[in-house]
């Protein structure tokens, strides 16, 4: 089908070549019948349809975009043609990158700066001026090669500001197609910009004209004096009037500085008489000055008033100043007594305690203040801390019922926050233990150990690092100040602090001895000897401590060590604070096992029987968790913080935990085994229930109200296969994890315990089930007279043989309730008991018929073959025995009614007889 007008066909586009954005002229052919014709437009690739401007049909302006290809074709679409065709290419040109001193065909015009701020124009210095059409005419640029320019004019520039500028080649370049009038009108703008720029130079001249003026008659009456009177004369003139300038000058500056001269002399004298009065007045104000000073604290004041008067009037011979210096000297006497009963007053400061130490220093007190000060200072942190346990001890005492249970478990939102550490420029301080807000209820829940615990390692910290750094300084010398270096009072105080490192260190060793003594004595009295526990003991330890507690309780001595620590106190000082919290660790291992082997026992009260898919009650999960709370509680206490011994380094430590261990698993098998074995009436049955969601339960669990014995036996015996499977392992992994030592051992213990068990439940369940079946066969067989040697023909298999398959498979029934995985267990000893009765019973017999061999023989191989799945090598040697005690069938005929009477009874028996026919189930070995 043809269109109603020919595509669009390109034909000329001006320029052919350029950057992006330039604007080009497109020509051609049925390039549209209108704007609205006109639907697509592309250049090298590009759409330029927005920028389109359609002129004719003819002719179209645009400008070219950014294409990616740099040469294409130009494209025109219209509703009328549709997609055209070019025979013209345009070619796109890469922009150049212009440096900062490369020239560019960008002319700025610079002419007119018009200032925003002033709101006027200004002149623009002559080096910055680049007009963009210096001779005010048109400008065409002309299409000469650069290359060509730059080899007709070589070393030339079209820059008219260059130096090397080259008229002729600016005029090529720009203006090559100029007529000659155009060149002329070019002329007279560059003449009339010249003239500007002289009127702009004579306009900085107008303003001074009238200066110019005067150096003009100046210079003109210079020059008619010199050529009147001549040079010699006008020399001595001008030499004399300049002697005359300088003699008058010096003349009114004495004058003028004549006043300001004397009154400076007088104030001289004046003050020199001030200062000679202020000596005397110093020392006869000073003892009132003393006194007021020391009445608002100002001891800096009077030490350097004191140290003043000292140089001034110590060797004075003048009996007046003698007087007035010895009441000063009284003054400064009670002093230093008010200081030092400041300095030994407790509590305080260790900047107040360094202030006095430094006021005593340099009012040269007598002995030895600092020293004074850290003995009084020990004998108090020491003194705190019995009242501390003192106190709690009578609280426990008065008032047992604030006291709640050890047992008690910590509040989830109630957690010990880390003591602070130490800082730069303030004395340590610790957080609360707890949160804000939660003080009152957790003194209230906690045991009174645990409170006198938090509070006496508070005191101790709070207050030792005050003590440790008072005698740092004291052995460094920064207590004094730069009066005590001079006198030398500074080195005889280093001189006897390092006399006394050894008793500091007793005094440190004392306050650490008592801290650890004050805990042992409330959380592990039987540390202490008997001497020790009258003084630092004396808890009413009616119960002991919870794990939880004392997990607390070493979460606070460990940051309390930490702290200690960051004072740069001698390891050896705080060996006995890490000890402490070893046996706390331990004692705190042992506790929380003991806790837990007594929970374990109570798991048989939380046996509701509710049987899941895989015949497991909830009591092995209860089991493991129990466990794995418990390590976890402890993960902290075995977790080694620096400077900390593993709790299993000791012999002792790893055999006690390995019995607590093995106590555990034994007291959970020995509950399995209890809930075994309970009466019927011991048995709360009232919340018993299954999973109604699996077609698989079904029977008498779901039908009855109560379970019977055989029923805990299978359930204890599905538990056991679970937990030798599963939950030992799992539990050996954990205390692998948490670093217990003897795992092997606990675990193979542990394994030969629970096979023991499941062996004995295992057994007495098949004596339920297996007994009675195996006590109906003989009775079965010689029912009604039965005689093997004078039987009729076989017309099937006799019903003792079915009542046995069938109460087998109520068997089947009841364990596959429960679990299949103890479906082939239990039914290959059932088998197993059942084919060795019956292989017993055919060897008794004295003498078959051939129809009593052939009967045997059906009954024999129905049975081997309905249960061939559960046929162990022990069954199959019975059912072989049994075989072999028979008469061999001679006949082809007594083979063919053997095998029609089998067929017989399988087909007829086949709904009963199909739980035999589970292919996939697993043979488990007795």
């Amino acid at each position: 089908m043809s269109r109603a007008r020919q595509p669009p066909l390109v034909t000329g586009i001006s320029p052919n070549e350029g950057i992006s954005w330039t604007k080009v002229t497109i020509r051609g052919e049925n390039l549209g019948t209108g704007p609205t014709d006109l639907i697509g437009l592309t250049i090298c690739g590009h759409n330029c349809l927005l920028t389109a401007e359609w002129m004719s049909a003819s002719k179209i302006v645009c400008r070219v975009g950014q294409a990616k290809n740099d040469k294409g074709d130009i494209i025109v679409t219209t509703k009328s043609g549709g997609k055209g065709t070019s025979t013209v290419s345009f070619k796109l040109l890469k922009p150049e990158k212009i440096g900062i001193l490369d020239q560019s065909a960008v002319w700025v015009d610079e002419m007119n700066y018009y200032d925003m701020r002033t709101d006027r124009n200004k002149g623009i210095p002559p080096l910055s001026l680049r007009p963009a059409n210096p001779l005010g005419i048109e400008i065409d640029k002309g299409r000469f090669p650069q290359k060509d320019l730059e080899s007709l004019c070589p070393g030339m520039s079209a820059d008219f500001t260059s130096e090397n500028f080259s008229a002729a080649w600016y005029l090529i370049e720009n203006h090559s197609t100029t007529s000659f009038d155009q060149l002329k009108t070019a002329v007279v703008n560059l003449k009339k910009q010249a003239n500007k720029k002289n009127e702009g130079s004579l306009a900085y001249v107008k303003g001074g004209l009238s200066t110019f003026f005067e150096a003009q008659d100046a210079l003109s009456a210079i020059h008619q004096k010199l050529e009147a009177d001549g040079t010699e004369k006008v020399e001595g003139s001008m030499t004399q009037k300049l002697e005359n300038v300088l003699n008058r000058a010096s003349n009114t500056a004495d004058t003028l500085f004549q006043e300001v001269l004397g009154r400076k002399d007088k104030a001289d004298s004046t003050r020199n008489a001030l200062n000679v009065l202020q000596r005397f007045k110093f020392l006869f104000n000073l003892p009132l000055n003393i006194e007021r000073n020391i009445q608002k604290g100002d001891y800096d004041v009077v030490i350097n008033d004191y140290e003043k008067a000292k140089s001034l009037f110590g060797k004075t011979e003048v009996q007046v100043f003698k007087k007035y210096y010895a009441e000063v000297e009284t003054r400064i006497e009670a002093l230093r007594e008010l200081l030092l009963d400041k300095l030994l007053e407790t509590p305080s400061t260790l900047h107040d305690q360094k202030r006095y130490i430094r006021y005593l220093s340099d009012l040269h007190a007598p002995g030895d203040p600092a020293w004074q000060c850290i003995g009084a200072q020990h004998q108090w942190i020491l003194q705190l801390m019995h009242n501390c346990k003192e106190s709690y001890v009578k609280e426990q005492k008065g008032s047992n019922a604030l006291l709640h249970s050890p047992m008690l478990d910590l509040d989830s939102d109630v957690r010990p926050s880390p003591i602070g550490h130490l800082s730069q420029t303030a004395s340590l301080k610790r957080g609360s233990s707890f949160q804000s807000g939660r003080d009152d209820a957790w003194r209230y829940k906690a045991p009174q150990q645990v409170v006198f615990v938090e509070k006496l390692t508070k005191l101790v910290v709070s207050q030792l690092p005050n003590f440790w750094k008072l005698w740092v300084s004291y052995v460094n010398g920064s207590l004094f100040s730069e009066t005590a270096e001079k006198s030398g009072q500074m080195e005889r105080s280093k001189k006897n602090a390092r006399q006394r490192q050894n008793d500091f260190k007793k005094m440190i060793q004392e306050v650490m001895h008592s801290l650890v003594k004050l805990i042992r004595g409330a959380l592990l009295p039987f540390s202490l000897r008997e001497g020790e526990l009258r003084q630092y003991g004396g808890w009413e330890m009616k119960s002991e401590l919870s794990g939880q507690w004392l997990t607390h309780i070493i979460q606070t001595v460990r940051l309390s060590s930490e702290s200690l620590t960051a004072l740069e106190i001698p390891n050896d000082m705080l060996q006995i604070i890490q000890d402490l919290i070893l046996d706390l660790r331990v004692r705190c291992i042992i506790v929380t096992l003991q806790h837990t082997a007594e929970d374990i026992k109570r798991l048989a009260e939380k046996e509701d029987w509710v049987v899941d898919n895989e015949g497991l009650t909830s009591l092995p999960s209860q089991f493991e968790q129990c466990i794995i709370h418990s390590l976890q509680s402890l993960k902290t206490v075995l977790d080694c913080k620096p400077g900390e011994a593993s709790v299993f380094q000791q012999q002792k430590t790893q055999e006690d935990v390995c019995q607590l261990s093995i106590g555990i698993m034994q007291g959970f098998i020995d509950c399995l085994e209890q809930l075994s074995t309970k009466p019927d009436g011991d048995i709360d049955t009232s919340h018993l229930s299954v999973d109604v969601s699996s077609p698989d339960l079904f029977g008498s669990i779901h039908e009855e109200s109560s379970l019977s014995s055989e029923q805990r036996l299978l359930i204890a015996l599905s538990n056991c296969r679970y937990l030798e499977r599963h939950t030992f392992l799992n539990i050996a992994e954990h205390f692998e994890k948490h670093g217990f030592q003897g795992v092997d051992k606990i675990t193979q213990v542990s394994m030969e315990s629970l096979k023991e068990l499941d062996q004995r439940l295992f057994e007495m369940y098949i004596e339920f089930k297996a007994d009675p079946i195996v006590g109906s066969l003989e009775p079965g067989i010689y029912a009604g007279y039965f005689d093997w040697k004078d039987c009729l023909i076989p017309t099937g298999v006799r019903n003792y043989l079915k009542e046995a398959l069938v109460n087998i498979i109520a068997v089947h029934a009841e364990v596959f309730t429960i679990s299949k995985d103890l479906v082939p267990r239990v039914m290959s000893r059932v088998v197993e008991a059942v084919s060795e009765e019956l292989s017993r019973l055919m060897q008794c017999v004295s003498s078959f018929s051939k129809n009593g061999a052939l009967q045997a023989k059906l009954e024999i191989c129905a049975l081997r073959d309905t249960v061939a799945i559960y046929l162990t090598p022990e069954s199959k040697s019975s059912f072989k025995q049994a075989l072999e005690a028979l008469p061999q069938l001679s006949s082809g005929t007594d083979r063919k009614l053997l095998e029609e009477l089998l067929n017989k009874f399988k087909s007829s028996m086949h709904l009963q007889l199909t739980c035999f026919q589970a292919s996939s189930s697993a043979m488990m070995k007795t």
